[in-house]
């Protein structure tokens, strides 16, 4: 789609590439036609009582204290999988692989085509390389040597999610068509993405690209990457369906009802990629806590599917208050109480759905544990063995 660019004006100089583009031109007119747009801005399905900009300013007086910081990263070194060029070369036996890279950002590798979800290769989620949340471990796979790579999909346009440099290395080192919500190809293409190359669906409109078809689905979270935030790009979840398997992957969203509508009318799914950390009491409306997590999972798979689980969000970054590993911990606890399947790669880490999932409770190796006389958590159950992750989810 052409007509993204704005009108320029002389402080566009001063306004860091990083930041991206407002959506102009047709792009624009079709955002203004969507149904989830209204009075100029991109609406939720269920409303957030709780603004983005007025939590973290009740955030941040938590931030610096001395205990809880220490308690928000590892204590060592992240066990990171050495996953190799000829691992990945190899198919997957029963067609759907998946690799968590950290974070939010997975390899799929689904009935012969390969998918990267909001791939970020970056040192740090920011506009600037000097500042900004900076890795807690380093990218399992070097980029250029994820293997070829069909199709790239972002779930919105916040940095932890879409990385300027990631995407311009993809665009000039692979033919990969990029997926995104409606607008956020003005951003591609003002990294210099051709516009042929980029597909933006508003939510339930699907397109087919590599013998895959990919649907946005509705997420309840917001966007923006400058300082005027003009909520004119739209978030989402995703659903991509082969010849043989379907998953999911939920971007960043707070719980809501319509988890089960999804998953009635595009499930169930072979695997579910969702996110359960970064969550805080202070923004409980944009972000899932891993119980809510198990919870859209279980909605998405209804009665109909066993499929696996893949926690994101999580382990990469820090981003919020709790402490680096409780999304894993409380993850692993929520699955059990459910009787689901649930997988807990190291990054890097390949693994396939329908196969025996990763258990290992590697992250306890390396947390810091609270000071003394400090209440510790109670310790979450080990994964229950592959025979009792059978078990089928009830919401």
């Amino acid at each position: 789609m052409t007509g993204s660019r704005p009108t320029s004006s002389p402080l566009d100089a001063l306004r860091p590439a990083a930041f991206g583009a407002d959506p102009s031109g047709e792009r624009m007119a079709r955002i203004r036609r969507s149904p989830n747009f209204a009075d100029g801005v991109f609406t939720n399905p269920v409303g957030a009582e709780r603004t983005p900009s007025a939590a973290m300013l009740k955030f941040l007086p938590t931030y610096f204290r001395t205990e809880q910081r220490a308690r928000r990263a590892p204590g060592g070194t992240v066990p990171v999988h050495p996953t190799t060029v000829a691992d990945l070369a190899v198919p997957a036996a029963s067609g759907l692989r998946l690799t968590w890279m950290g974070h939010s950002s997975v390899l799929a590798e689904i009935d012969g085509a390969r998918v990267l979800f909001d791939p970020v290769w970056s040192e740090r989620c920011s506009p600037f390389a000097f500042a900004g949340p900076k890795r807690l471990h380093p990218v399992p796979v070097p980029l250029r040597e994820t293997g070829p790579v069909d199709a790239v999909v972002i779930s919105h346009d916040h940095y932890d999610h879409l990385d300027m440099a990631t995407v311009r290395a993809l665009s000039r080192g692979t033919g990969a068509h990029f997926v995104v919500p409606l607008g956020v190809g003005a951003h591609l293409e003002h990294w210099g993405v051709p516009a042929d190359r980029i597909t933006e669906l508003d939510w339930h409109e699907s397109a087919r690209i590599a013998g895959l078809s990919f649907t946005a689905t509705p997420a309840r979270h917001f966007c923006g990457r400058a300082l005027r935030n003009t909520q004119h790009t739209l978030w989402a979840s995703w659903v991509v369906v082969g010849s043989e398997h379907r998953i999911f992957h939920s971007g960043d969203t707070g719980y809501f009802p319509g988890f089960a509508d999804i998953g009635a009318q595009y499930g169930p799914f072979d695997a579910t990629m969702i996110q359960i950390g970064a969550y805080s009491e202070f923004w409980p409306d944009i972000h899932m806590t891993p119980a809510e997590g198990m919870q859209a999972h279980a909605d998405l798979q209804g009665d109909a599917a066993r499929g696996a689980m893949l926690p994101i969000h999580w382990g990469t970054f820090n981003l919020a208050p709790h402490p680096w590993e409780e999304p894993a911990e409380d993850s692993v606890a929520a699955a059990a109480r459910h009787g689901a399947r649930i997988a807990t790669p190291r990054p890097g880490q390949p693994f396939e759905p329908a196969g025996s999932l990763p258990a290992d409770p590697w992250w306890r190796s390396v947390a810091v544990r609270p000071a003394q006389g400090a209440p510790e958590r109670p310790a979450a159950p080990a994964a229950a063995p592959a025979a009792v992750q059978e078990v089928s989810l009830r919401a």
